[in-house]
């Protein structure tokens, strides 16, 4: 007899996990279903793992660096990977825990299996024993998650050619890598992998690395690569990869060619939704992806979907505030999604940003004033160390709202947050400059791009302003 709840969500990751304790806290009956690790892309393949060997290069980063802070540092540095990727997987395997033990605190059953929809409120689980369970839900979220792309033709050996999900997890480090993608993903690898020392080459199709955040930082970002020597090509595609030599082989468009030992695809990632049983309900895909209202509802009735699976943000956070979205509504509360969301991208330095870039901004139709603070000129930031990047507002010069906020530089990831609450609060630009931040801190420079947005910075020279007749 099948065992009835009242939400069943499909996916641990951030996003089911989340709605599952939610639920829970709000006295719904429910059940969750993993195939394989609780936690998701995110804690598994994705965010957890990819920050904890970064914190690694970047501490060889610093002390490769050390000199300049006066910090001798005798007979150099070296690096062991097999203990970084062992400190990795102790983190890994302490998150999975502590999620288990959420989940079963709240009373949440866990089914591990290869779950799909069998018909109407209906969900078949296929157990790594092969045993065959079958529950059913007044309502169902749907979180899957999502997969890396790949590159239909290429080699598919993993040894040569992979994805981030096998790049997380290498036993060794290559001597020479080339990132296909200057995405977040390959940006963070190329980062990572040139720190460990391993000769790095970026290729990204599109004309800026990061191509959906700010030109300015997306330059600020290759000069840094290019001074550590990372190899940057923009506006160009790969024409060919192939196997060579115990590696592989590429051919640019623009005639050159790049030889590496292996080679990780960044470019892009798609919806974990094939094999899911979505066709027994009649719910459409858009390319694999479920498309949504701004209540997380698909447009069969009783199904929500939430996180990379939806394709509307294929981020951790926007997954985990789209399952509290979709609990309450499937839970007969109303509440809609609508909040900004942060993205955080961990170069070093680090990149954050919120709301509207300048071009976005004007595409829109605001009139953009842009005001913009370089750690350069900020107490925190030399007294440790960390001069590169800056902080930039995004104005609407008629109605004075602030529309967004992009910083590059040292510890910015943690400061975007201030920023992201002050865009959630639909406050102005005005308001902004009159809070009082903490001194000395990096996020200051929040409050000194803001008052050059108005022209009215006090720790940079005074601009020159152009009057055009007809404007105040």
């Amino acid at each position: 007899m099948s065992k009835h709840f009242d939400i069943a969500v499909l996916g641990s990751g951030p996003g089911g996990y989340v709605a599952a304790l939610k639920a829970a806290q709000m006295g719904a009956n429910i059940a969750i279903v993993e195939k394989s690790h609780l936690g998701g892309t995110c804690l598994n393949n994705g965010c957890i793992p990819s920050k904890a060997l970064l914190a690694s290069a970047e501490l060889v980063h610093h002390i490769q660096n050390a000199a300049e802070m006066g910090v001798n540092v005798a007979g150099g540095v070296s690096v062991n990977w097999e203990k970084a990727q062992s400190r990795k997987d102790k983190v890994l395997q302490t998150l999975r825990n502590g999620i288990k033990g959420l989940l079963t605190a709240r009373k949440v059953t866990i089914f591990q299996g290869r779950a799909a929809i069998a018909g109407s409120g209906k969900m078949s689980i296929i157990k790594e024993d092969g045993e065959k369970e079958e529950i059913t839900a007044g309502r169902t979220i749907l979180a899957m998650g999502s997969v890396p792309s790949v590159i239909p033709g290429w080699p598919t050996d993993p040894n040569i050619v992979c994805t981030s999900d096998e790049a997380l997890h290498w036993k060794t480090l290559p001597k020479r890598l080339l990132i296909v993608g200057g995405g977040v993903i390959g940006c963070e690898f190329a980062c990572m992998m040139a720190a460990l020392g391993v000769a790095v080459t970026v290729v990204e199709m599109l004309p800026q690395v990061l191509p959906n955040l700010d030109k300015q930082i997306a330059e600020a970002l290759t000069k840094v690569f290019t001074k550590r020597g990372i190899k940057v090509h923009v506006g160009v595609k790969i024409e060919k990869l192939a196997a060579a030599g115990g590696g592989a082989k590429a051919t640019l468009g623009d005639g050159h060619s790049i030889e590496a030992d292996r080679v990780l695809v960044a470019t892009g990632r798609r919806a974990a939704t094939a094999d899911c049983g979505l066709e027994s309900i009649n719910l459409p895909t858009d390319r694999g992806f479920v498309r949504v209202s701004d209540r997380m509802e698909t447009p069969v009735k009783g199904y929500y979907c939430i996180g990379d699976a939806n394709g509307r943000c294929l981020l951790a956070h926007a997954a985990s505030a789209q399952g509290i979205v979709a609990v309450k509504n499937a839970l007969g509360y109303d509440s809609i999604f609508d909040a900004p969301v942060p993205n955080a991208v961990y170069t070093f330095p680090e990149i954050a940003t919120v709301g509207l870039s300048a071009d976005e901004a004007k595409a829109k139709g605001h009139a953009v004033a842009v005001g913009n603070f370089p750690l350069s000129a900020l107490g925190k930031a030399m007294a440790v160390g960390a001069t590169e990047g800056f902080v930039k507002v995004v104005r609407d010069r008629e109605s004075g709202a602030l529309l967004g906020v992009h910083m590059m530089g040292h510890n910015v990831t943690e400061c975007i947050a201030a920023a992201g609450a002050l865009l959630h609060e639909k406050v102005s630009v005005a308001d902004v400059a009159e809070v009082v931040f903490a001194h000395p801190t990096i996020a200051e420079s929040i409050k000194e791009s803001a008052e050059d947005a108005m022209l009215e910075a006090l720790h940079l020279p005074p601009r020159k302003v152009v009057r055009v007749a007809g404007m105040v």
